[in-house]
């Protein structure tokens, strides 16, 4: 058995199909049709990565989407986050550097995972985590 996270955002998918993707590493594995020329304009899209399935979905169809996002809505976000097992999360923080991404240092957390946490751009917070 696998499991699926589905993660709501907001307006466009294009920012954060290219975070998880050009970033993170995932690959992009199917979309709902393209809304215009921009391959990464979709209302849904699935990405892989070692066996880690992410479904992104905009909160909104296209024709219904409000001119600014809720702001309740995205508060939520922040009581969300995604873990992903990485064996060397120095590696992972020296390239997310090496990215340009702002990011803190890893840390040990009092049960003793190294983590690496950072927020895609919808708010949602994401660990990279192994065992110190």
């Amino acid at each position: 058995m696998t499991s699926t996270a589905l993660l709501r955002c907001f307006k466009f998918l294009t920012c954060p199909v290219r975070c998880y993707r050009d970033v993170l590493g995932f690959e992009l594995v199917q979309t709902s049709p393209k809304l215009s020329e921009n391959i990464d304009d979709v209302n849904w899209a699935m990405l892989q990565l070692n066996g880690a399935t992410l479904m992104l979905n905009t909160a909104y169809e296209p024709e219904y989407r409000p001119p600014a996002p809720d702001p309740g809505r995205l508060r939520a976000h922040s009581d969300a986050a995604l873990y992903f097992g990485c064996p060397d999360v120095d590696q992972a923080y020296r390239e997310l550097r090496s990215m340009g991404v702002e990011v803190k240092e890893p840390v040990i957390a009092p049960y003793g995972m190294k983590q690496l946490y950072l927020t895609d751009p919808d708010g949602y917070a994401l660990c990279f985590q192994w065992k110190a």
